[in-house]
């Protein structure tokens, strides 16, 4: 199966069936989706698969499910309103800010109706709850700009390469950490019983990252605007924002299964490399 597009320029008038083209073929977007999941893996695998006894996780996987069909949906709000205007270039800069900050603030009061719900909040799950939540939306999203990503016809760039493979990888993980940490800060204000101003400031976020990714199908260094933010935003995810729900003991003890994790993990690489380890038994 393949996907027609008309591609109409001033050097070649669109002329009918002549300038149909099949661009990309379902294998090529069949590998565009993969990768967009593969960001799930890495997000859940970096954090959720260590508060496994801290929470409940088919709570977090009903979110992730959330995050996906929210994600959907915003993926084909973007695709229409923003980058098909940045391929053609009927819209400047701001219109497109103003358009991302709607979509944006959309995401941002969805969040709040899911992880604001009396249950969530009664279980002070908000904050890992909106990891998985973000999980879901960067999963969508990063899936739909890898097809574009893959797609001949979008740009002079793009195409089924292996430097966009490449690409491809790299806007996912940005993409998928980038809203997981936005939604979980979020979910973390909600515990403190803060719920609108967040989806101002994550809304402003969500904007930034947005665009910056939509405008990396076509210059990919754009990336480089947000990759040090959501390389920075990793950290206190990590150390405050998502044991935020947590009693002070259970905090504690999320935090030994942190060090005692990355104690493993060094032994097994010590081990890799035939080096003698001590044991604590």
């Amino acid at each position: 199966m393949k996907y027609f597009h008309i591609r109409c320029t001033e050097r070649e008038p669109c002329r009918g069936k002549d300038m149909a083209e099949a661009p990309i073929e379902m294998w090529a977007m069949q590998v565009a989706f993969a990768i967009g999941l593969l960001g799930i893996y890495v997000g859940w695998r970096g954090t959720i698969a260590k508060m496994t006894g801290f929470y409940d996780l088919s709570g977090a996987v009903k979110t992730l499910l959330y995050g996906i069909i929210a994600g959907v949906l915003a993926a084909s709000a973007i695709d229409i309103l923003i980058l098909a205007e940045v391929r053609t270039g009927t819209q400047n800069i701001i219109s497109l800010g103003v358009i991302s900050l709607i979509i944006a603030l959309a995401e941002s009061s969805f969040s709040l109706f899911v992880l604001g719900r009396s249950r969530i909040v009664g279980l002070r799950a908000c904050a890992p709850y909106g990891w998985t939540l973000g999980l879901g939306f960067g999963a969508m999203r990063s899936a739909h700009l890898n097809v574009r990503l893959f797609d001949p016809v979008v740009w002079d760039g793009t195409g089924f390469s292996i430097p966009n493979i490449v690409l491809a990888c790299v806007l996912t993980v940005i993409t998928c950490l980038g809203h997981a940490s936005i939604t979980t800060w979020q979910g973390s204000r909600i515990i403190e019983n803060s719920r609108f101003r967040p989806i101002i400031y994550g809304s402003i976020a969500r904007s930034a990252l947005t665009l910056s990714t939509v405008l990396a199908v076509f210059f990919p260094p754009t990336l480089a605007l947000v990759a040090p933010i959501v390389a920075w935003s990793w950290f206190p995810a990590q150390e405050s924002w998502l044991p935020s729900g947590l009693t002070p003991a259970a905090r504690q003890a999320y935090r030994r299964t942190l060090r005692q994790a990355e104690i493993n993990k060094s032994r097994a690489d010590s081990r890799i490399r035939g080096k003698l380890v001590e044991s604590d038994e």
